[in-house]
């Protein structure tokens, strides 16, 4: 079904690696096609209680653009080429279940954005990050200017953006962008372990919370505690807020339904 992705599901858990380690996983517009699908899929399979996104092979998570698309592209592709994959990665972003981008190298331009869409980052020491378009006459556009100073501060942002430097697995754990940093080849497990951990908490909680952090995280503090005390009061009438407290109580495993 695709020839740039990779889509495995085992059990509550979809892998998604971008299969393209000729070109370090450049990302092109069929690339960016196939992902929509593949997320069409995702969120269809209600069985699924976390994302993993990697890339092939061991140099890069995605090194940017396809730099032989990026050549034809003029101002009204430019405008629709951009457009599209904010709306792919915004969607990565606003999926229902987690997601978790485990960085094993390069993550450029195209692949840093990708990885910033997700919601929690694991790298590996080898990984570089960054945003590196003005080194060829342009800017980001696929969520870097907005999605990177939310992540790591306006200052820190500008400078990533505006000089195109690389940063190092280490600096990025320390500016926030990266939630861990592991060993290249502890990388896919400890992605693993924390997706086996995020998929054993009740799907509707993770849910509703995701959506409390994220919706207003650029709007109102009065508008943001409104909703979260909404999805706080949805929350409680699932069965999982029952079982959840009665595990407590009686001093058990809980044993959540998704419902």
């Amino acid at each position: 079904m695709y020839q740039n992705l990779l889509l495995e599901k085992q059990g509550a858990i979809a892998i998604l690696t971008v299969n393209r380690p000729a070109v370090r996983n450049a990302v092109n517009d069929q690339t960016i096609e196939e992902l929509d699908a593949a997320l069409s899929e995702v969120e269809h399979d209600l069985a699924l209680r976390v994302l993993i996104v990697t890339g092939a092979g061991d140099k890069a998570f995605v090194a940017g653009a396809d730099i032989n698309e990026l050549k034809e592209r003029d101002g009204v592709r430019g405008r629709t080429v951009t457009r599209r994959r904010q709306e792919v990665f915004t969607r990565l972003e606003s999926l229902e279940i987690p997601s978790i981008a485990a960085i094993n190298g390069f993550a450029m331009g195209a692949g840093c954005e990708l990885a910033m869409a997700c919601t929690l980052r694991i790298a590996a020491t080898s990984a570089k990050i960054g945003q590196p378009e003005v080194k060829l006459g342009i800017t980001p556009g696929a969520g870097g200017t907005q999605r990177l100073p939310r992540l790591v501060g306006m200052g820190r942002a500008l400078e990533m953006i505006l000089t195109g430097e690389p940063i190092d697995a280490q600096t990025a754990l320390a500016w926030g962008l990266v939630n861990r940093v592991v060993a290249p080849d502890q990388l896919m497990s400890e992605a693993h372990k924390l997706a086996e951990m995020l998929a054993a908490r009740p799907r509707l909680a993770l849910q509703y919370a995701k959506e409390a952090v994220l919706r207003f995280a650029d709007g109102s503090l009065a508008e943001g505690l409104a909703h979260e005390s909404y999805l706080h009061a949805l929350s409680c009438t699932t069965s999982d807020k029952a079982e959840g407290v009665a595990a407590f109580l009686e001093k058990r495993e809980p044993r959540f339904s998704g419902r």
